[in-house]
């Protein structure tokens, strides 16, 4: 493991309501939300027509490991 710390990453989460969160990320000067849609809100007991529709972490998550 390296020895010397690189880079360390700030991140100021919010919770909002249900599955939505607002996310303050570095280098991106509009926070980003981060919710439920779909299987996924199903899958967490959350009817997906009462929710604003929002990317999961996972659809995140996904999208980085692709680049």
């Amino acid at each position: 493991m390296e020895e010397n710390v690189v880079y360390v990453s700030i991140v100021e989460i919010e919770k909002i309501k249900g599955p939505l969160r607002r996310a303050f990320l570095p280098a991106e000067e509009q926070p980003i939300l981060f919710g439920a849609h779909s299987e996924i809100a199903e899958h967490f007991g959350v009817d997906p027509s009462r929710i604003e529709p929002h990317a999961a972490t996972l659809d995140y998550f996904v999208a980085a490991t692709g680049g």
